[in-house]
């Protein structure tokens, strides 16, 4: 189904449940967030309707699972007990208006000091309400990281100047022979709320499961965030085994995770509010298109994702990206992405007039 900026997929089981019952938040029981960097602003719409006025129709556990910008929407969630309208915002506006120094005679700041600044920004929210996190009544977070492999060669068991770019070099050509190869390099460690597991298999990929706590609440988001060559990985976090801890996009650009487990619970749909169609596996699969399809991994999804008129009408056509930040003034940047903030309402406008129907049975993933 597509509307003027919604577009709704579903995969076979979800779609046969929407048929039968429309969209109903008592039915949702995970949320998954993608990494993608700024393009998690035009979902800021999505997630103020979502949180703030819909799901508290019902009361059911929701399992909350991101990798960068997406585990920090997912904590944002988890943090706003009361105003989450309010707390968005904030989210929202401090990603807009983060900034940078670049030293004379370089092009790009140093990863060292974005993730100074970084860790500021999620201090600034996060610093002294971890255990507001960490006890929302009904949501339960999972953070996912990649983690620098100790085997093998362990060139990314620590960050070093050769020793990172040569590993993921090697990361690269590893994962373009086949996904699980790239474990070799990396695994994959979600940080959990300890009152309960993330409920989906997890055994597509090599994987590690750590109780998220205060102490490592922080240091989990931040490392989360940390891409390769524009921030520095997060060591040795609490809790953790010891090692380097990058974005976990890395691992799971898209989290195109196995979703069936969810099917016998009462709670048995994944809702999944994302910026675009495909479900990139890793980072790494970006330009291997043959790893963008749909898998039965995605049987009990629903996708919601702004459609390409709807992005055509955007400043420069576009959703916010990386590149903004090197392309554009800072002003200008600025005010595009808060354009693009400020229209993300259209979605959730569109998605409360979908939940109103009986069914939604024309659907597709």
């Amino acid at each position: 189904m597509t509307t003027a900026a919604l577009q709704v997929f579903a995969g076979p089981v979800a779609r046969a449940r929407l048929a039968e019952r429309g969209l109903r938040a008592e039915d949702v029981g995970l949320i998954p967030a993608a990494a993608g960097g700024p393009k998690g602003l035009i979902l800021n719409g999505l997630d103020r309707q979502l949180f703030g006025d819909w799901l508290p129709q019902s009361r059911q556990t929701v399992h909350l699972v991101g990798a960068s910008i997406g585990a920090w929407r997912m904590a944002t969630a988890a943090l706003a007990h009361r105003d989450v309208a309010d707390a968005f915002n904030v989210m929202a506006e401090a990603y807009v208006t983060q900034e940078y120094d670049v030293l004379p005679g370089e092009k790009r700041p140093r990863p060292e000091g974005v993730s100074q600044r970084f860790g500021e920004i999620l201090a600034g929210i996060f610093e002294g309400r971890e255990a507001d996190v960490l006890t929302h009544p009904r949501f339960r977070l999972h953070v996912i990281t990649s983690r620098g492999q100790n085997k093998g060669l362990g060139l990314l068991a620590r960050e070093g100047r050769l020793r990172t770019p040569l590993g993921y070099l090697g990361a690269f050509a590893a994962n373009a022979l086949a996904r699980p190869l790239l474990g070799r390099f990396l695994e994959r460690v979600v940080f959990s709320d300890p009152r309960d597991r993330l409920p989906i298999k997890l055994n597509d990929f090599t994987t590690r499961e750590v109780h998220l706590s205060r102490a490592n609440l922080r240091g989990a988001l931040l490392a989360s965030c940390s891409i390769p060559f524009w921030l520095q990985a997060q060591a040795d976090l609490p809790g953790a085994p010891r090692g380097a801890y990058w974005d976990g996009g890395i691992t799971d650009y898209h989290l195109h995770l196995d979703y069936r487990g969810l099917q016998p619970l009462q709670a048995p749909l994944v809702l999944y509010p994302h910026f675009q169609r495909q479900l990139v596996p890793g980072w790494l699969d970006k330009a291997l298109k043959h790893r963008h399809r749909s898998t039965a991994f995605l049987d009990n999804v629903v996708l919601l994702c702004p459609s390409p008129e709807f992005i055509a009408t955007l400043p420069g056509a576009k959703l916010p990206d990386r590149n903004d930040f090197m392309t554009l003034d800072a002003d200008v940047r600025r005010r595009r992405w808060r354009v693009a903030v400020a229209e993300s309402q259209r979605l959730a406008d569109e998605f409360m007039a979908a939940c109103d129907r009986p069914s939604l049975a024309s659907l597709a993933l």
